[in-house]
């Protein structure tokens, strides 16, 4: 491995750890999304029962109540899927490593939620989070494709 792609590589991991520190913060304790504690267990277990009522009722809860429930949930773990690669070894950079672990962290944070009723645990919040680092992976493989032929083109030039 040259320095650069160490560098890169460092680069990835401290970004991946900041990334982690600030959703941890944000979907479990900040205050600026309801996140203080609830008097009961809230939870919805049913597929797509949230996106659906958030669609349908978009007028009376606004855009912002929509855009921030349906794209902030996947707009959230994009970072977590364009990190995760960037920071792990090759064995982990595969599109179905990136899928299982924000799957995992989704998983995570939203029985962290349930339990200490600080939110309500959500599979309609999985599947958005999980599409969200889906997406971000698939950002990694086109920034890399991107990077590497450009040092491609960089290479050919000084040849020429």
């Amino acid at each position: 491995m040259n320095k650069k792609s160490k560098r890169l590589r460092f680069l990835g991991k401290v970004l991946f750890v900041l990334y982690i520190g600030f959703i941890i913060y944000f979907l479990l304790f900040s205050e600026w999304y309801g996140r203080g504690a609830m008097q009961e267990y809230r939870y919805n277990l049913v597929l797509f029962k949230e996106i659906k009522r958030f669609w349908v009722y978009r007028e009376q809860l606004g855009w912002y109540a929509v855009f921030t429930n349906l794209f902030g949930n996947v707009l959230i773990f994009v970072p977590f899927g364009f990190f995760l690669p960037m920071a792990s070894k090759y064995k982990y950079r595969s599109f179905l490593s990136a899928v299982f672990y924000s799957f995992a962290l989704s998983l995570c944070v939203e029985t962290f939620q349930l339990l200490t009723k600080v939110g309500s645990f959500d599979v309609d919040d999985m599947v958005l989070n999980t599409l969200g680092g889906a997406l971000g992976y698939i950002a990694f493989i086109l920034c890399a494709a991107m990077r590497r032929n450009y040092g491609v083109h960089k290479k050919s030039k000084r040849k020429g």
